[in-house]
């Protein structure tokens, strides 16, 4: 049922008129005039149907029904007003701030980050995809890196290896029976990776192995293409993790080659005292230890 109430405008200027017994009075603790304070009590009367003041010329009474009125609004304005400072100051969600590369948001932390946002429900996460841009940007509460550790000025926490292996959707992976195989088939490259190819075939002694295909910006295109059977990708470990659980991908060889680096998570050493970050950091520790959600182990170490 929809509640029945006179304008709150009339309600204070009655109240505080009534209070101090004068329009004038009123007037100044509300911040208006006392012409304005005169006219919101009379269409509060007119409203309720009600005299609330007897006005003589110097002074003001309230009436029977005006006075059982302030006797009553007085303390329910008290209470509206601690109740809105009580809202005011109550302090805001906190706020965790994760610069990570695009790639890896999408192909690792996202698909996790369900987890930590039901575990702790009152920390607002947001996502800045600039994380491989930029060491470290301002606001940031960490960053997610690409690199070997050795951040100047930053602390890191090394959450996942970078491994390379090929990978091929299931229908194309089955005519891949040995390195040599790949030489028949269309290779997916990311541009600002052009010695991934390179070196895994020197590993996986196929040396002379012509890295000739489709080149794309970003890891993440390369791994969907190659789902989509274009081609076989280099895959980089973690980003095909999930995909590998899932059966979406196949890695169709055994040979898995360090790529040298690994992700960390880049922080202030300050931060490490701050509630927020250090819940995000004890989480994403543990995720990373755990391997692709759902499986309950780490990936298989790198041969």
């Amino acid at each position: 049922m929809a509640r029945r109430l006179p304008p709150l405008n009339g309600i204070r200027a009655f109240e505080a008129a009534a209070r101090h017994g004068s329009f004038v009075a009123a007037a100044e603790e509300l911040s208006v005039t006392p012409a304005a304070i005169s006219r919101l009590v009379r269409l509060l009367e007119d409203r309720l149907g009600v005299a609330l003041f007897e006005r003589h010329a110097n002074r003001l009474t309230a009436t029977p029904a005006g006075a059982a009125y302030r006797a009553g609004l007085t303390p329910l304005l008290d209470g509206l007003a601690r109740l809105t400072a009580e809202v005011v100051a109550r302090p805001a969600a906190p706020v965790l701030t994760v610069g990570v590369g695009p790639t890896f948001a999408i192909r690792w932390l996202i698909p996790r980050l369900a987890a930590f946002t039901r575990a702790e429900p009152g920390i607002e996460v947001r996502i800045a995809t600039g994380g491989a841009a930029v060491p470290f940007a301002e606001g940031w509460s960490c960053n997610i890196r690409l690199g070997a550790g050795d951040w100047p000025g930053f602390a890191a926490d090394r959450l996942v290896s970078a491994d390379l292996m090929p990978v091929a959707a299931p229908a194309l992976a089955v005519r891949l029976a040995t390195p040599a195989d790949l030489a028949a088939a269309t290779l997916l490259r990311v541009a600002h990776a052009p010695q991934d190819w390179p070196r895994w075939a020197e590993a996986a002694g196929v040396p002379g192995l012509a890295a000739a295909g489709p080149v794309f910006e970003f890891y993440g295109q390369a791994l969907q293409a190659a789902a989509d059977g274009m081609g076989v990708a280099m895959g980089i470990r973690p980003y095909v993790d999930d995909d590998i659980a899932a059966g979406r991908l196949v890695a169709p060889f055994a040979v898995t080659v360090p790529k040298g680096m690994g992700w960390y998570l880049v922080h202030r050493p300050e931060a490490a005292t701050d509630p927020t970050f250090a819940a995000f950091r004890r989480w994403i520790l543990r995720a990373a230890a755990a391997g692709p959600p759902g499986t309950g182990h780490p990936p298989a170490p790198a041969l």
